[in-house]
C-alpha cells in the first residue's frame, strides 16, 4: 500500500507559476512510477505527466508539453509538478498517482488531490 500526499495547490494568476508536491508513504517509493493528473469541472480526468521510478523516463500530455515538469526525489519520496506558463483552462483538482508499471495508463494509488484555480 502506498499513500499520497499532495500540495502545493492555491490561486494563481494567469502566465504565473505553481510547484506541486506529492509525499508518499508506506511501501518503498522507488519501487514505483509516479503520475499527475488533473479533473475540472464536467470534465473526464486527464493525464499529464509520468516518471519512471528512476527518473530516467519522462512523458506528457500534449496539452502541458514545454510548460509542466515532472520531476522526483526518492530520497524525500517526493514527486513534484512545476507548472508554469499557468492558464485559466488549467483550473482543476490535481491527483498524484502511483503505479509499479511506468508504461501502464492505470495506476494502483492516488491521493485526494489540491486544487489549482487560475485567474484570468
Amino acid at each position: 500500500q502506498v499513500q499520497l500526499v499532495e500540495s502545493g495547490g492555491g490561486l494563481v494568476q494567469a502566465g504565473g507559476s505553481l510547484r506541486l508536491s506529492c509525499a508518499a508513504s508506506g511501501r518503498t517509493f522507488s519501487y514505483y512510477a509516479m503520475g499527475w493528473f488533473r479533473q475540472a469541472p464536467g470534465k473526464e480526468r486527464e493525464f499529464l505527466a509520468a516518471i519512471s521510478w528512476s527518473g530516467g523516463l519522462t512523458k506528457y500530455a500534449d496539452s502541458v508539453k514545454g510548460r509542466f515538469t515532472i520531476s522526483r526525489d526518492n530520497g524525500q519520496n517526493t514527486v513534484y509538478l512545476r507548472m508554469n506558463s499557468l492558464k485559466p483552462e488549467d483550473t482543476a483538482v490535481y491527483y498524484c498517482a502511483a503505479d509499479s508499471d511506468y508504461s501502464s495508463s492505470w495506476y494502483a494509488y492516488w491521493g485526494q488531490g489540491t486544487q489549482v484555480t487560475v485567474s484570468s
